[in-house]
């Protein structure tokens, strides 16, 4: 058997000797937290994007997103999917029949799911900050009709925890998968991030015209994943005809990415990895400082045991931070890697119905219990 090669630039959790590309290893490292061991290659394609995979409307067009809704049961308990804002689009959370976030919630009987679909930063929004991400976030719940319950991907899951402590009465339930929040939890990425010299990330920003650029992203830096890599991922078999066609799909998803407003980034980097501040207690968010004790929110923290990005440790250690009872607050590990979280098909069959169940759960055995 032939031995394996590894053709990728530079080896995981390496910067490298040129000082040339320590711009883009630091982007592949800080920006794109959620998907830097898993780019391939990108693709040509159209100038369409790719079709969603659950039938939406665009509830309201703000500065910094489309609000996307599926479904349209009005009695039912609103949900909000707060998207990652990194490197690709909010496809993630829809990416294909049974590798979808909005399908296995509709599926587990919560009828009406919003989305965060982010807008990809033009030059005039290259200044915007956390808190105009905030501010939008705050006007869109307001839009669906709180308290929502508050789901959380990756990055997303930050800024979701970010909002329920600064508006802990809009927040139902809190619903965390892979978000990473306490950075002192050792991680190769937080360690690397850290380590970084701090001018490699204005000049990530300067490059891009003081926005941070996906397509250079990832035309100059790029992995290409094996093929284990990719079924590890979605966790299936990629070698019949609907896994051919995943695998295209997952390439064309992969080409378009989303550029990043640089104060916005700048911000994840120094406050969020290299400051730690939200843990800490010292995250001042929309002008007042935030405290995670203030979360009493019923919560669920979903973590992967074969995550390399958030460690399953980090994930689950949020729990702590709350001010949930822990009667209240739920949490599960999955054997996923960090992308198998949002689109992996084993998890989706086990993970995404206990929560959907969770979220409809009125708690009753829990009071009891507590009483």
């Amino acid at each position: 058997m032939a031995e394996k090669t590894d053709k990728r630039p530079t080896g995981s959790g390496h910067v490298p000797d040129d000082p040339l590309l320590w711009p883009f290893a630091a982007a592949r490292l800080a920006m794109d937290a959620c998907f830097w061991w898993l780019e391939r290659t990108p693709v040509e394609q159209g100038d369409s994007n790719l079709p969603w995979t659950t039938q939406n409307t665009v509830a309201l067009e703000l500065p910094t997103m489309h609000l996307r809704r599926f479904g349209g049961a009005r009695s039912s308990e609103p949900a909000l999917v707060c998207a990652p804002y990194a490197l690709h689009r909010a496809l993630i959370a829809d990416f294909a029949p049974g590798h979808s976030v909005v399908e296995s919630l509709q599926n587990g009987g919560i009828e009406r799911v919003y989305l965060t679909d982010w807008r990809s930063a033009s030059p005039e929004m290259r200044y915007l900050s956390i808190d105009s991400y905030l501010g939008d976030l705050n006007v869109a719940i307001d839009e669906i009709g709180g308290p929502v319950d508050l789901i959380g991907l990756c990055q997303g899951g930050w800024l979701s925890l970010i909002y329920a402590a600064r508006f802990p009465a809009k927040v139902r339930r809190l619903v965390l998968v892979g978000a990473p929040v306490d950075l002192s939890i050792d991680s190769a990425l937080s360690r690397l991030v850290r380590n970084a010299p701090e001018l490699v990330y204005d000049q990530i920003v300067a490059r891009g015209g003081g926005n941070v650029s996906g397509e250079e992203m990832l035309r100059v830096w790029s992995n290409a994943p094996t093929r284990d890599d990719i079924v590890a991922a979605l966790q299936m078999d990629l070698s019949d005809d609907e896994g051919a066609a995943l695998l295209q799909r997952f390439d064309h998803w992969n080409a378009e990415t989303l550029n990043l407003p640089g104060t916005y980034y700048l911000q994840i980097v120094n406050w969020v990895f290299r400051e730690n501040r939200i843990a800490a207690g010292n995250f001042t968010a929309l002008g007042r400082e935030i405290h995670l004790k203030d979360v009493k929110a019923p919560a669920f923290l979903l973590a992967g045991l074969d995550d390399d990005v958030v460690p399953a440790g980090q994930a689950l250690a949020t729990a702590h931070l709350l001010g949930t009872p822990p009667a209240f607050v739920a949490a599960a590990s999955e054997p996923s890697t960090h992308l198998g979280l949002f689109m992996g098909a084993r998890t989706h069959a086990q993970a995404w119905p206990r929560i959907a169940h969770w979220l409809r759960d009125d708690f009753t055995d829990v009071l009891a219990r507590s009483a």
